[in-house]
């Protein structure tokens, strides 16, 4: 707090933030609350073949160090950027850059209230005596003040403390007792079938609907972004994603889907039968991981282990408030030539984490939203953000009805829960009509 002079401190650190800090606050914040439940739910399913969920995150990170940070850096410290949106202001005008804020402050305030929820419905079936709504105030009350005080910087050291803490708890507590608990190596290859100990248990068509949804969020997401413009030249922002990427895959991928193991192994083996699935009853994947961890700690571990998870979650969670607050002071506002003080700053900030908590607490299928709002930002801004890479004078009326037509298209067949060709994810119509769109008014300008 007390180094914040300015909304440059606020919302990009300053920009002057190491490559170490960035990096761990990258993965923390990308793999950080999907990976308390995605992951452990994949390697119950598939085993060690899920860790390929992951893959794409080092590829994500990767190529946009080779792509996208050399073509994004140097302007935007030249123009003192502070958010996503700017950059297409740069490359296309002020109409596109209102619109993609738009989008991106619905999505990242329904991905901070999941994220706070997907927390209290750990935290609450982890420890019965607490409610849901109790368990979101306490974890969402926290997470907020830290970022309206802190700012960027407040959200970067915690979520370098709370990647540590993360590590701790899964290298130190979850992965060597789980593997204890059940019985070892042996019993790994007696209980499951060995296309779980494979890395080839996956259809091409999982693996292709990971890369059109994953990959392209390297290239969208806001969160991102602030991270590039707060690092203080370009050679650190490449240095932290790869480090990113590193951590992304192989390390938490297998260290996530070896816990899901684990669990389906503790499940088959009738580990979970007291407290009501017993093997071959009906089991949501994604509760394997907590029944695992409920059944193997005892008391002391089991808060430390419960720790490393809520660390994990809250690190996305504040990355996504500080997101939907740089959107709205600077691309909804300054569109209307508000200028927003530091001070002013702080309290949007408070108030969209108000509304994400009172979110969580009062909607069920808020994890939903965050899903809608997400596949809307993914189709339809990577199109526009491509225009920017490849060609030099892209066409504003292009971005902006390649935005909205591709994502709508992908919201369209999500919500109408249309059954689609081969299997292929709705993203993937929703981009390829955005870049259809986008290609044709391209031409017809020209």
């Amino acid at each position: 707090m007390k180094k914040n002079k300015s909304k440059d401190d606020y919302y990009v650190g300053g920009r002057n933030m190491s490559a170490g800090h960035i990096g761990l606050s990258v993965v923390a914040t990308d793999v950080g609350g999907g990976f308390s439940i995605g992951l452990g739910g994949l390697g119950f399913l598939m085993g060690l073949s899920g860790s390929w969920m992951l893959f794409t995150g080092i590829l994500g990170a990767w190529i946009s160090a080779v792509f996208l940070i050399p073509k994004v850096y140097p302007i935007a410290k030249k123009n003192h950027f502070l958010t996503f949106p700017e950059s297409l202001a740069h490359h296309y005008n002020l109409k596109v850059a209102l619109i993609a804020g738009i989008i991106s402050l619905i999505g990242y305030i329904g991905f901070t209230s999941s994220q706070i929820l997907a927390g209290a419905k750990l935290a609450s079936a982890t420890f019965p005596s607490i409610s849901i709504t109790n368990a979101v105030l306490i974890m969402g009350v926290i997470a907020v003040v830290y970022t309206v005080i802190g700012g960027i910087k407040a959200v970067i050291y915690t979520d370098t403390i709370q990647w540590i803490i993360l590590m701790v708890g899964l290298i130190g507590i979850g992965i060597p007792i789980g593997y204890y608990e059940i019985g070892g190596w042996s019993a790994i290859k007696e209980t499951l079938p060995a296309s779980f100990l494979s890395l080839s248990n996956i259809k091409f068509i999982d693996m292709f609907n990971w890369i059109i949804t994953i990959v392209p969020i390297w290239f969208v997401g806001m969160t991102l972004y602030q991270r590039i413009y707060a690092c203080k030249d370009e050679q650190t922002a490449k240095k932290a994603w790869k480090i990113a990427g590193l951590f992304e895959y192989p390390i938490m991928a297998f260290m996530g889907v070896a816990l899901g193991l684990f669990s389906r192994v503790a499940f088959e083996q009738g580990m979970f039968t007291s407290i009501g699935y017993a093997p071959g009853t009906q089991i949501d994947a994604e509760l394997g991981l907590p029944l695992l961890l409920r059944s193997i700690l005892p008391i002391g571990l089991m808060g430390l282990m419960m720790s490393a998870y809520f660390s994990a979650i809250m690190s996305t969670a504040d990355s996504c408030l500080m997101a939907a607050s740089g959107n709205l002071t600077t691309d909804i506002f300054g569109y209307f030539k508000k200028s927003i003080s530091i001070k002013s700053s702080q309290i949007i900030t408070f108030l969209i984490g108000g509304l994400a908590i009172l979110l969580a607490t009062m909607m069920q299928n808020v994890l939903e939203l965050m899903l809608y709002s997400y596949a809307f930002m993914v189709s339809g801004l990577l199109v526009p953000v491509l225009g920017t890479l490849l060609l030099k004078k892209p066409s504003p009326t292009a971005a902006f009805y390649a935005m909205i037509l591709g994502g709508l298209t992908t919201l369209t067949l999500i919500v109408l829960e249309v059954k689609l060709p081969w299997d292929l994810d709705a993203n993937f119509f929703g981009i390829t009509l955005s870049a259809l769109v986008f290609s044709i008014i391209q031409l017809l300008r020209k």
